[in-house]
């Protein structure tokens, strides 16, 4: 945290961006620290807090994103079996449609907090109340 610090201190908060990261190629899960977003975005509300991934695997990245990362960096190959590093820990272009597709169902999921009935489930609300709401009649028999 102390380099950090430093750094930002040293380059000021203007257009500043700043991403949570573990350098380990490929970065265990136990390692990724994703509560280090809340850290970040708690410290600097003015900056984007985002997350870049070296782990293999998407979930990690979705649940930083479900946890307020405003933007995400992972590494993109050919083939993961290549030489190198890194290639472990990256994504192939397939995974990289898949993960920013997902990314997206993420953020038209997560709403606005406020407890609403939906169209969608009036079909549903009708056919399983046990109980007729105001203005509904009973079904015969009750």
């Amino acid at each position: 945290m102390e380099e950090i610090e430093s750094a930002v201190e040293a380059i000021g908060t203007d257009n500043l961006l700043i991403a949570h990261a573990t350098s380990a190629y490929p970065c265990p899960v136990e390692a990724l620290n994703l509560r280090m977003l809340d850290t970040l975005k708690t410290r600097w509300p003015e900056c984007p807090i985002g997350y870049s991934g070296h782990e293999t695997g998407l979930a990690p990245t979705w649940a930083a994103v479900t946890l307020g990362a405003t933007f995400v960096e992972r590494h993109v190959t050919l083939d993961r079996a290549m030489w190198g590093t890194d290639q472990a820990a990256s994504v192939e272009i397939g995974g990289l449609i898949r993960l920013v597709s997902n990314i997206r169902d993420i953020e038209r999921s997560m709403g606005d907090g406020i407890k609403r009935v939906y169209p969608s489930e009036l079909a549903q609300r009708a056919k399983l109340r046990r109980v007729p709401g105001p203005g509904q009649l009973q079904p015969p028999g009750n």
